[in-house]
Parts: structure tokens; C-alpha cells; sequence
């Protein structure tokens, strides 16, 4: 198992500088479609989005430590489910939200206010739970891992593009509307684009190591999904804000996980494959789900 900490993934800086744009470019085209109106209505209905953030920053990284406890993966591994778990909802979300007939507003709200926590929250999630593993410790110990390193580079890439997308719908709404029908397709093909590049990069890499990960990111990624659903049905939401919920809880921003892997952990074998192979998987499985849903009508 040491042999896959030892994988050189294929990804340089260059490929780092275009993932970093292409993440901020995807906050921006989804800051263009939210209103200072949107919170708003979440201030007058909070119950929904505080259910969210629970589920999301609180319950599933806690979930995925006492997973960890129990499963005991390698420890670059258990670094990647951690990672993972402490990123906000994927912006990609939205769409299947909109697919599975849930609360489309909500989970464009949800995006927004979970990119505002997720500043300080995935950094303090990350640290915390890495910190009390002793084998993930160990790791984040031998990087010499910064917080507040984490804390601005998580705001650089998600707080600063999400302000100026809100500055600019305010000031000029008509432009923002036309811009982001056009933004959000293309960043969301170029940012997919760049997983695949990377994925046929790293093929070899994935053929020889994706056995570690692949029923743990599975099972990982259908936890989180029910965890959502679960929450959500417990405080008594509506069903088309437990559809909702399930996909903003199930569905996370690998990317950014991606990302902070490559820039602290220089593409940690075990952890980089895990968050890459979260990364296409969710896709799949959020499709699936969304599929399903939108063919059952809501009562």
C-alpha cells in the first residue's frame, strides 16, 4: 500500500494554475444567478438551509471520521475521504437539483451560503478531524500544513470570485443573466475537460491504484447522498427539499478537494486518487439519482 503514496501523479503547475481559474470562473458564472433577494427569503425560511449546513459542514465530516474509525483505510486515503467531506456542495448540484424536480432556489442558496462558510469551515473541518486520526496526523504534521495557508487560498478561489458575481448582478442584471447563460456551460466544459486531460494522463495510474478507492468512494459518496435524505426527512422538510438536500450533502466540490490536495500535499498518492475518483463518480451517481426523481412525481 506504500506504493501508491509514492505515485508521481501526472499534474504540473501549469495544469494547477488553469484548475485554479477554472474553479473561480464556475463560482463566478453561479454568483451571477444569486441575489442579495435570495437571502433574503432564507432569513424570512432559514429551517431548510440550517438543515443544509448541519447536514453538509457538521454531520458528514463527522460521519466520514467515525467511518474512518471503523474501516481503517490507509491513511492517505482516509486524508482524501476527509478532504472531500470538509468541501462545500458541487456547484454542479444546481443542475441536478433542477433534474430531480427539488428546490432549485434552495440549493442555488445553499451553493452560495455554504461557499461563504466553506472559507473557514473546510479548513477548520479538514484540520480538525485530520488532527484527531493519529495516521492522518501524522501526514498533515510531516506537510507542516498552514490553516491559515488553506483559509486564503479557499477564499481566493471561492469567496472573492462569489462577491464580484453578486457585486455585478446588482449593479448590471440584464448583463450578468446573458453572461452566465453563456459562462456556466463553458467553464463547467472546461473545468470537466480538465478532469478528463488529467484522467488520461494519469490512466496508468488509475488502472494499477483505483481498486484502493473504488468501493470506498462508492460507498463513501451513497452515504453522504442518504445522509442528506435522512436529515432533511427528520426535521420534517418537504420531499422536494429532501431530494435537495441529499444531492447538496452527496454531491461535493471535489475540485476545490482536488486542488488543495496538489498545492499542500504535492498530488498524495492515496488522496489524490480518492478525490479524483469522488470527482467522476458523484457525477454519475448524482445523475442517476436525478434521473430517477425527476420520472416520480411529487405529491
Amino acid at each position: 500500500m506504500q506504493k501508491l503514496d509514492d505515485v508521481v501523479i501526472n499534474f504540473d503547475s501549469t495544469g494547477l494554475w488553469i484548475l485554479n481559474i477554472a474553479l473561480a470562473v464556475v463560482m463566478f458564472g453561479v454568483a451571477l444567478n444569486i441575489t442579495i433577494n435570495d437571502f433574503k427569503i432564507l432569513l424570512k425560511q432559514p429551517k431548510p438551509v440550517l438543515v443544509g449546513i448541519l447536514s453538509q459542514f457538521f454531520l458528514l465530516p463527522a460521519l466520514t471520521f467515525l467511518v474512518v474509525h471503523l474501516i481503517k483505510p490507509q491513511a492517505s486515503i482516509a486524508l482524501g475521504m476527509m478532504m472531500v467531506a470538509a468541501c462545500p456542495g458541487g456547484n454542479i448540484s444546481n443542475f441536478f437539483t433542477h433534474l430531480a424536480k427539488g428546490n432549485t432556489a434552495l440549493s442555488v442558496s445553499l451553493t452560495a451560503f455554504a461557499t461563504f462558510l466553506a472559507m473557514i469551515m473546510t479548513p477548520f473541518n479538514f484540520q480538525f478531524y485530520g488532527s484527531l486520526y493519529e495516521p492522518t496526523s501524522a501526514i498533515i504534521k510531516s506537510v507542516e500544513l498552514n490553516p491559515l495557508e488553506l483559509v486564503k487560498l479557499v477564499t481566493l478561489i471561492l469567496g472573492i470570485p462569489l462577491v464580484i458575481g453578486m457585486f455585478m448582478r446588482h449593479k448590471r442584471p440584464k448583463l450578468s443573466i446573458w453572461l452566465s447563460r453563456i459562462l456556466k456551460p463553458v467553464s463547467i466544459m472546461v473545468f470537466v475537460a480538465i478532469v478528463v486531460i488529467a484522467f488520461t494522463n494519469n490512466l496508468d495510474v488509475f488502472n494499477d491504484h483505483i481498486h484502493h478507492v473504488l468501493l470506498l468512494g462508492i460507498g463513501h459518496n451513497a452515504l453522504a447522498l442518504l445522509l442528506g435524505f435522512i436529515v432533511a426527512k427528520l426535521f420534517a422538510l418537504s420531499k422536494n427539499n429532501r431530494r435537495t438536500l441529499a444531492i447538496e450533502t452527496g454531491i461535493q466540490n471535489s475540485g476545490l478537494g482536488l486542488l488543495l490536495i496538489f498545492t499542500f500535499f504535492d498530488g498524495l498518492g492515496g488522496m489524490a486518487i480518492l478525490a479524483a475518483f469522488w470527482g467522476i463518480w458523484h457525477i454519475v451517481s448524482g445523475l442517476l439519482l436525478a434521473s430517477y426523481w425527476s420520472s416520480k412525481k411529487i405529491k
